[in-house]
C-alpha cells in the first residue's frame, strides 16, 4: 500500500509540471485536471486506502488550506507590476476596479448568497450567512489563468528612485505597471478579498452562537470589520517596508540579500506579517498581501522580485497540488452525497448571476480608470472597457479560500447539518473551476485579439 502511495505521489507531480504547458492553449485549467485526476484516484483506489475527509479532518484541512492560501496571496502580492503608494491619488485610482469589487461587489454576493440561503432555501440565519462569507472571496490559488503571470523586471538590478515621503517606500520612478486591467483587477481582488471576508465568517459565528442579532453587532463593527483590518494593514506594511529596505538597501552588506539572491526572505516576510499581525489580534492573510505588494513596491525592476515570486509559485503549486487531491479524492468517497437542490441552487446561482450581476454593478459606478485603451478610437475603447467588465464580472473563481473559511468556522462553532455546507461548497468550487477553466482561455484570447485591433488601429494613424 505504501508503494502505492508513492505511485500516485510521483503521478501527481509528474501532471503538475507537464500540465501547464502541455494544455496552455486548450480551453481547460490546470486545477480542473488535478481536481479531475483526485476523483479518478478515488475510484480506482482500494477502499483500504485512507485519505483525508474533510468532514472529519476538519482542522487538518484548515489549516493545509490556510497556509495554502498564504503562499498564494505572498505570490499575489509579488506578481503586481502595478505600484501603490498611499500618498498619490493618481495610485489609488489606477486600483479603482479593485476598490469596487471589494466595497460593492463582494458584500453584494454575501447578501444575496445570504438572502437567497434564508428566505428562499429555508436555512438558518447562521448557516446562510456563513455560507454567503465563505463563498464571497474570489481565489488566488485557482485563478491562475485570468491573473497576472508574474513580476517584470529589468534584470540589471539596478535600483530605482524612491518616492520621497511615502512611508511604504514605493517608488514611481519607473515604467513597470499592469497593461491588462482584466488581469490586473481579478488578481488585486483575488488577494485582498481573501482576508476581508474574515469579519462576515466571525459575524455567522457571532450570530450562531448569539441566536440573534443582539448586542455583539456594535463589537463586531468596531473590532472585527474596522479594527482588525486596520492592524492587518499596518502590520503588513510595516514587515513589507523592513524587510524590503534590509534587502535592497542595508548599509551592512550581507544584510543585503537582494544582492547574493536567496529567495527565501518571501517565506520569512510571510511567517513574520502572519504571526505579528496574529499575535496582536489583527487579520493576518490581509498582512500577508500587503506585506508582499510594499515589498514589491520596493525597487521593482530588481530581478530579485521575480527570484522571490518563483519560489512561492513552486510552493504555491505544490499545496494547491495537495489541495486539489484532497478535494477530489473526498469528491469521489462521498464529500457531496448530501448535495441537495438546495446547494445546486446555490451553486448555480452564485455562479452564473450573482457574482456577474454583483461584478458587472460595481463597475459600472464611476468612470473607469485611465489606461491604454484609451489611445483606442472611442467605439473600439467602449465596446473594449464593456468586454473587460464583463469578464472581471463573471472570473470571480471560487476555491482554497472557501474550503478554509468552511473549515474554521465549522470548528468553532457547531452549525446546523455542517456535512450539507461542505457538500454545498464543495460543489460551488467544482462548477466554478470547470465552467471557469473551460472559458478562460478563450475569453482572454478574445480580449488580446480585440486589444490588437486597437493597436493596428493607431499603427495606422486614425488616432490623433
Amino acid at each position: 500500500m505504501t508503494a502505492l502511495v508513492y505511485l500516485l505521489i510521483g503521478v501527481a507531480l509528474l501532471a503538475a509540471v507537464v500540465l501547464p504547458q502541455a494544455i496552455a492553449r486548450l480551453p481547460l485549467s490546470t486545477p480542473m485536471v488535478l481536481l479531475g485526476l483526485g476523483v479518478g484516484i478515488g475510484l480506482v483506489t482500494p477502499d483500504q486506502l485512507q485519505w483525508i475527509d474533510p468532514r472529519t479532518e476538519t482542522a487538518l484541512i484548515e489549516h493545509v488550506a490556510e497556509v495554502t492560501v498564504l503562499v498564494s496571496l505572498m505570490g499575489v502580492g509579488l506578481a503586481l507590476d502595478r505600484p501603490f503608494s498611499w500618498r498619490d491619488r493618481g495610485s489609488w485610482r489606477r486600483w479603482t476596479a479593485t476598490w469596487k469589487l471589494l466595497l460593492i461587489a463582494m458584500p453584494l454576493c454575501i447578501a444575496a448568497v445570504f438572502g437567497l440561503g434564508w428566505g428562499l432555501l429555508g436555512l438558518t440565519p447562521a448557516a446562510a450567512l456563513l455560507l454567503g462569507a465563505a463563498l464571497s472571496p474570489t481565489d488566488p490559488v485557482l485563478a491562475s489563468d485570468v491573473q497576472v503571470e508574474g513580476p517584470s523586471t529589468t534584470g540589471d538590478g539596478t535600483e530605482t528612485p524612491t518616492a520621497q515621503g511615502d512611508p511604504a517606500g514605493q517608488d514611481d520612478g519607473d515604467d513597470i505597471d499592469e497593461k491588462d486591467e482584466v488581469r490586473f483587477a481579478l488578481t488585486s481582488e483575488a488577494g485582498l478579498n481573501d482576508s476581508l471576508a474574515f469579519p462576515f465568517v466571525h459575524a455567522a459565528v457571532m450570530l450562531a452562537v448569539a441566536g440573534s442579532a443582539g448586542g455583539w453587532i456594535f463589537r463586531w463593527l468596531g473590532w472585527e470589520l474596522i479594527g482588525k483590518v486596520a492592524l492587518g494593514l499596518l502590520v503588513g506594511v510595516a514587515v513589507g517596508a523592513l524587510l524590503g529596505r534590509v534587502a535592497f538597501r542595508a548599509r551592512p552588506r550581507p544584510l543585503r540579500v537582494a544582492e547574493y539572491g536567496d529567495p527565501l526572505l518571501a517565506i520569512a516576510a510571510l511567517a513574520l506579517s502572519y504571526g505579528a499581525a496574529e499575535i496582536i489580534g489583527g487579520y493576518g492573510f490581509l498582512a500577508v498581501f500587503c506585506a508582499a505588494v510594499t515589498m514589491r513596491s520596493l525597487e521593482r525592476g530588481d530581478q530579485y522580485q521575480a527570484q522571490m515570486h518563483g519560489v512561492i509559485e513552486r510552493l504555491e503549486r505544490l499545496l494547491t497540488l495537495a489541495m486539489l487531491l484532497i478535494i477530489g479524492f473526498a469528491t469521489a468517497r462521498g464529500l457531496l452525497a448530501a448535495l441537495d437542490w438546495r446547494g445546486v441552487v446555490v451553486a448555480l446561482a452564485l455562479v452564473l448571476v450573482i457574482r456577474p450581476a454583483a461584478g458587472l454593478l460595481a463597475l459600472a459606478v464611476g468612470r473607469p480608470p485611465r489606461a491604454d485603451r484609451d489611445r483606442l478610437p472611442d467605439q473600439l475603447r467602449r465596446k473594449v472597457i464593456r468586454q473587460e467588465r464583463a469578464a472581471v464580472a463573471f472570473f470571480g473563481v471560487r476555491g482554497i479560500g472557501s474550503i478554509f473559511y468552511l473549515a474554521w468556522a465549522l470548528e468553532e462553532h457547531e452549525f446546523t447539518d455542517p456535512n450539507w455546507l461542505w457538500s454545498t461548497v464543495t460543489f460551488t468550487i467544482i462548477v466554478s473551476v470547470v465552467l471557469h477553466g473551460v472559458l478562460a482561455t478563450p475569453v482572454m484570447d478574445r480580449l488580446e485579439r480585440l486589444r490588437d485591433r486597437g493597436g493596428h488601429a493607431c499603427r495606422g494613424g486614425r488616432l490623433a
